[in-house]
């Protein structure tokens, strides 16, 4: 008598890697699976009799690196509202704790006569019908799946931290603290080519931590061309990378503003509005020993000037009149293009423990 296998896992992975992952899965737990089931990509069937699903999904997920995420399936049926709600509330009482929290998420590929929106709508209100369990669309207890591939619905539920999530309760948010920063950056003058690409970094750099605002702080006399090489670059970095933050964001971006001044005089302009100014060098304190001092400058102010230097670094008279020296990698001479995302990302990393102290 031959048994028929039937599905028994989803498991996704990157587009391109469905046969690699099919064939580690059968080498690895010598059972049967498929890549591009249907046709449809990011995906793998695999069929198993006799395991224990969940076990074996926690096996997947524990030695296939490239699954990205193994839903044990508990129900397989018609591509049906209909069937997907009786589904559904079928395992609700077996899964669900009574004040656990729950949400519905969706794949659904092939054509039908609903959307992905519809099954959530549906299924989340027959998951409530058996106990009235709250709905939490952000951190949920548990998940329920329900993959559409064309013709057959399949139905798995999960905990909702196989999710990884960008933010949850008590994840600090830096972004409120970078957009009191305004950088302060002596400009890289070396050949046009060399300047340019510094600038670019940089640009892209400032952008990417969404700083309030980028100063360009020349000292002395310079060459104008090197300089205007560097501004270009410092511009088209800011664009490219502000236009993918554009496309890849879900909420509005910050554009840096970029400005000319001289150092001196903006370091005398700022000590007169009773701005702080951070200075950084190498013959700073470690940012790690004076953290509560870098705290309290940003808890007490809407504005914070930040100095990098250039090549030779900061001028001793600008050091003098900061109201704080910092070295954030002691031992180390940060390069010029690299100076920027270290400094503010060890500004970030000291504000983004307070909450943790």
């Amino acid at each position: 008598m031959v048994v028929e296998l039937r599905p028994c896992l989803v498991v996704t992975t990157h587009l391109g890697l469905e046969r690699v992952a099919a064939s580690r899965i059968k080498e690895e737990l010598g059972v049967e699976a498929e890549p591009l089931p249907g046709g449809f990509q990011g995906l793998v069937l695999v069929y198993c009799q006799g395991f224990d699903v969940d076990l074996l999904a926690k096996e997947l997920s524990s030695r296939i690196v490239e699954a990205e995420r193994v839903l044990p399936i508990y129900r397989a049926v018609k591509a049906d509202l209909e069937e997907i709600c009786e589904a559904v509330r079928s395992i609700a009482p077996q899964v669900l704790g009574e004040s656990e929290s729950f949400a519905v998420r969706t794949e659904r590929r092939g054509h039908h006569n609903f959307t992905s929106i519809d099954v959530n709508v549906k299924a989340g209100a027959c998951v409530q019908s058996v106990r009235g369990n709250p709905v939490d669309l952000e951190n949920p207890d548990k998940i329920f799946w329900v993959e559409v591939l064309g013709d057959t619905a399949y139905v798995s539920v999960t905990p909702g931290s196989v999710v990884f999530r960008k933010s949850y309760d008590r994840k600090p948010n830096v972004l409120v603290h970078l957009r009191k920063i305004v950088i302060g950056q002596v400009p890289y003058l070396a050949d046009i080519e060399a300047s340019y690409k510094v600038g670019v970094r940089i640009g892209r750099a400032v952008q990417s931590f969404e700083v309030k605002e980028l100063v360009i702080t020349p000292y002395t006399p310079v060459d104008a061309r090197p300089l205007a090489s560097f501004i270009r670059g410092v511009l088209e970095g800011i664009d490219s990378r502000y236009s993918i933050q554009t496309r890849s964001y879900s909420r509005k971006v910050h554009r840096v503003p970029v400005n000319l001044f001289d150092l001196y005089q903006l370091v005398r302009d700022y000590r007169e509005r009773n701005i702080p100014i951070i200075a950084t060098s190498t013959k700073g304190r470690y940012v790690g020993e004076v953290k509560r001092d870098v705290r309290r400058i940003f808890e007490d102010n809407d504005k914070v000037l930040v100095l990098i230097g250039s090549r030779e670094g900061l001028p001793t008279g600008v050091l003098r009149f900061s109201d704080l020296v910092i070295d954030v990698l002691p031992g180390v001479t940060l390069a010029t293009d690299v100076a920027a995302p270290s400094i503010l990302t060890a500004i970030a990393g000291v504000l983004a423990e307070e909450n943790n102290d």
